[in-house]
């Protein structure tokens, strides 16, 4: 197949996160099937407007805050001849509204949808402008069949009017010749880690605020947060106000190797997020034995298993944040009994089932245009 992906970001633009991951680990592999991948996406200081990655066509235009207005104009001066037989539109911050222009058959992906939540992360002004883009497309895209990364997100699309039937979980998935089990440098005490993007409503500073609480019971612990975003200013703020910038270590943007060793060294790792498709970094640190201290939301309540390879807690209670990582820290047993789950539950997941699930419904799809 000759196959157009459009997304907002490739998976070399540092402000990625689990969406581009899943675009490319998918769309890498169905290249290397011998399919013609063309993706279109954002540009960044730095890169190229055109460059392969892994078998896949990558072409940029415009800023990332603007990009949603270069796709139309785009494929009507290019893509609409290049004679694709299917467009892939990864529907991901500012929605595209590809039903209303596209002629060739169409597949969607979501992660998650925003809802009320991207007021945790936005100005109101932008807030209402990307809420309001949410719930038109919401109608615009019904009948477009959609691959979705997780039941919940699924139940999401349901509620909303969209047919069951033409919805199909294409999971999130790691690499497991990169995330696994390696030995490292025993620390001088516990490790809570954070790992992802740090934006707002991934809400980082609920687990700042639970972190002195947290030393009480275990003052030669640190928290270790991996990963970059807008949001990182102001929890360095955060951090010398609760007076904890001391044991608190942002690391910025690590290379995968960094983050596999870092996922080793932990003894658990925190995500406090508002909602999630999946939970991608969950299972990244499973893989690496590394049990998962999450908020009980959308995608969260997917990825980990509650009791089994982690513990869930209720969303933005500081106070269950610290009883649940103290617990874990304080009980040798139930963490060696999550560890172990943790890695056995992560095993499930790669990307060639994932990419084979992705490929049948692109087929599908090309077929049914016929």
């Amino acid at each position: 197949m000759n196959i157009l992906v459009l997304n907002w970001q490739d998976i070399r633009n540092p402000l990625g996160g689990g969406a581009e991951v899943h675009l490319h680990e998918i769309f890498s592999r169905l290249a290397a099937r011998g399919h013609r991948i063309t993706l279109f996406c954002s540009a960044f200081p730095g890169v190229p407007a055109e460059e392969n990655i892994d078998g896949i066509r990558v072409l940029r235009q415009g800023s990332r805050n603007l990009f949603n207005y270069s796709v139309y104009p785009r494929y009507r001066s290019q893509f609409r001849r290049e004679k694709f037989d299917v467009v892939v539109d990864d529907l991901n911050k500012i929605p595209f509204f590809t039903p209303l222009f596209v002629r060739e058959p169409l597949v969607g992906i979501v992660h998650h949808l925003f809802g009320r939540s991207i007021f945790k992360e936005a100005s109101l002004p932008a807030a209402l402008y990307v809420y309001g883009a949410e719930q038109a497309a919401l109608r615009v895209y019904r009948n477009v069949p959609v691959a979705v990364v997780s039941e919940s997100t699924k139940q999401e699309m349901i509620a909303h009017g969209f047919r069951p039937e033409g919805l199909r979980i294409v999971s999130n998935a790691i690499d497991h010749a990169l995330y696994r089990q390696v030995p490292v440098a025993p620390a001088s005490g516990p490790i809570i880690g954070y790992l992802g993007r740090i934006k707002k409503y991934k809400s980082v500073d609920h687990l700042l605020k639970a972190f002195p609480i947290i030393r009480k019971e275990n003052p030669a612990a640190t928290l270790v947060v991996v990963g970059d975003g807008d949001a990182r200013p102001e929890l360095e703020r955060q951090a010398h106000e609760l007076g904890i910038a001391d044991a608190v270590r942002f690391t910025g943007f690590v290379s995968p190797e960094e983050k596999v060793r870092w996922l080793n060294q932990m003894d658990l790792v925190v995500n406090p997020s508002a909602k999630e498709g999946w939970g991608l970094t969950v299972i990244e640190a499973n893989a690496c034995g590394t049990p998962v201290v999450a908020s009980d939301v959308p995608g969260l309540r997917d990825s980990v298993l509650d009791g089994e390879t982690g513990l869930l807690y209720e969303y933005g209670n500081v106070e269950q944040i610290a009883e649940k990582v103290s617990l874990v820290l304080r009980d040798d047993h139930l963490r060696m009994r999550l560890k172990t789950a943790a890695v056995e539950w992560a095993g499930r997941f790669t990307w060639e089932h994932s990419a084979d699930r992705m490929e049948e419904m692109l087929k599908g799809a090309v077929e049914a245009g016929r």
